[in-house]
């Protein structure tokens, strides 16, 4: 593998562990646990892995050496830092037993399922370390939520002798890992199941897990390319720059990149939702702000827009609602109209709310709402550019006070998109260490023969020396949510709290960032120099822990 020139230096770096973890270890277990909500009913479902304690570990005398080889699998989306988890995990195996071996199924949980895996070495992990990524093992969205599924993994399982499954994912796939430790364990089957945190939409996070892994460096991605964009927009003096960030549910994303670069404006899916807002309430309140920044001579601007927006437009979500419902029902009836007779006769036949938000929307999105749906038969809301969408009615509206003489300015829109930019950046010195540990602790958790847990690692805004190792038992963040029209079992996703403090931090200075050019550059991720530049933690969890 060719290898580049920071790739080569960042191989070297030595993730720093948490004192707890740089020797032999010792659980302390806590009070047990339940979950966030629906106790009865997940208690039943989960009866062999509910209730257990809170686990920290603490340095001990003897390390465990038992024979133990693990089996590891990436699931759902990249994030930076994966490969250091499973680096963190294979050499902790290694210290304890040199005899112990890791096997790493490809493609995600259907490596497992159909048999597909390779057995990790020091050769071949090495030139993994510190990278971004998940190509060592490569991921995939198989969901393990079926009998068969379970009984077809257990069958490598047994093959390989595995002793524990370690699952690295998001929200879904750890879900998924409580329900495959809990048919194991109740089937007395030995084999233990493990999940590491990732997201970097930021949405896998509560009392006991501080940041979800990935969401440190891609913000750090994002910021860099945000703060070359109000450079840039500070430089020329003319245009508009519309960015929408990834995150699909969450605006968390969004809001870290704005308290990094201070843009003119950021959207907040969660505020847009609780405030019950319209379209065009939103898109007034941009056009106002660009329409003061005219006045003041100031043509330019930045906007950040979270990816999910559009749906928690309450607004949008009730027409999208009825669209469904209308569509499903008499599709056949308008199918082979032309595109002008097809638009009347929905807004014919929609509520007079929901004909007065479709009406409103420009022709383009109006069109991919009222015919294209996916499998599921669900408006596409993904494909929808948003960013495109607010600039343009936002540009509507500003024609509409140039009439009126309540503008005199240009307004010269440019759109991007920042996802794929930063899911599989090279770790920022946190994420290398954060991932590392987690690694790290997910070894332990096994070695201590723990089954249905998650590996944490808490007070992450303190030096790596004081960071606190750990598990959280997987049901104590589950609550039963719709899916698909049934009650799951699911972890709560974490959104944006409006009364937290990185949400009120950027509420107290937004009004100034939108009159005044506020920027800040935040430059590339630092990985050499003084540690208050290169091993700072994110904005949101300095204010968190404050």
């Amino acid at each position: 593998m060719e290898k580049s020139a920071l790739q080569l230096a960042r191989a070297a770096y030595q993730p720093k562990l948490p004192k707890a973890l740089q020797g032999a270890v010792k659980v302390k277990e806590g009070a047990p646990t339940q979950s966030v909500d629906d106790q009865e009913e997940i208690k039943k479902l989960f009866p062999n892995t509910y209730g257990m304690p809170l686990i920290e570990f603490v340095p001990g005398e003897e390390p465990n050496t038992a024979k133990m080889n693990v089996g590891v699998i990436l699931s759902g989306g990249q994030a930076p830092g994966g490969h250091n988890v499973i680096t963190g995990l294979f050499d902790t195996i290694k210290k304890l037993n040199p005899e112990n071996r890791l096997y790493g199924f490809l493609m995600g949980p259907g490596g497992l399922v159909d048999h597909k895996y390779i057995e990790i070495t020091k050769d071949f992990i090495d030139d993994y370390r510190n990278t971004g990524g998940f190509d060592m093992i490569a991921s995939g969205r198989t969901k393990l939520e079926k009998v068969d599924q379970f009984e077809k993994g257990l069958e490598i399982i047994r093959e390989l002798n595995i002793k524990a499954i370690v699952i690295i994912g998001g929200d879904d796939s750890n879900t998924n890992a409580c329900v495959l430790a809990e048919y194991y364990a109740a089937k007395q089957y030995g084999v233990q199941v493990i999940g590491c945190p990732k997201t970097i939409d930021g949405d896998l996070k509560n009392d006991q897990i501080e940041t979800s892994f990935g969401f440190d460096t891609a913000c750090k991605t994002y910021a860099e390319l945000i703060g070359n964009i109000e450079r840039d927009c500070n430089s020329a003096r003319k245009y508009w720059h519309f960015v929408k960030l990834m995150g699909r549910s969450a605006s968390h994303i969004a809001l870290e990149c704005a308290l990094q670069t201070q843009p003119n404006i950021c959207l907040v899916s969660e505020e847009v939702e609780a405030k019950d807002m319209s379209l065009n309430q939103i898109v007034e309140d941009i056009a106002a702000t660009v329409a003061y920044r005219a006045a003041e001579g100031n043509n330019f601007g930045v906007v950040l827009i979270p990816e999910g927006l559009i749906e928690f437009v309450p607004a949008i979500g009730r027409l999208i609602q009825e669209l469904n419902d209308l569509l499903a029902a008499h599709g056949a009836d308008y199918r082979d109209l032309d595109k002008q007779a097809q638009r009347e006769y929905i807004l014919s036949h929609l509520s007079k709310e929901n004909a007065d938000t479709f009406a409103t929307l420009p022709e383009g999105v109006a069109r991919q709402l009222s015919l294209d749906r996916d499998p599921h038969g669900n408006v596409q809301v993904s494909l929808i550019e948003t960013e495109k969408l607010i600039s343009e009615m936002v540009a509507a509206k500003l024609d509409e006070w140039k009439k009126n003489g309540k503008y005199v300015g240009k307004f010269a829109p440019q759109h991007h998109f920042f996802g794929y930019e930063g899911r599989c950046a090279a770790p920022s010195n946190f994420d290398a260490d954060y991932c590392y540990a987690l690694g790290t602790s997910a070894a332990q958790l096994i070695a201590n023969g723990k089954t249905g847990y998650m590996a944490i690692v808490k007070n992450t805004t303190a030096s790596t020396d004081e960071w606190k190792a750990g598990g959280v038992p997987i049901t104590m963040m589950m609550n039963m949510e719709r899916r698909n029209g049934e009650m799951k079992p699911v972890i709560r996703k974490a959104l944006v709290e409006l009364d937290g403090k990185p949400f009120k931090a950027f509420a107290a200075v937004r009004d100034k960032w939108a009159k005044e050019t506020c920027y800040v550059y935040p430059g590339p991720i630092q990985y050499w120099g003084p540690s208050e530049v290169c091993d700072q933690t994110t904005k949101t969890l300095q204010l968190e822990q404050k």
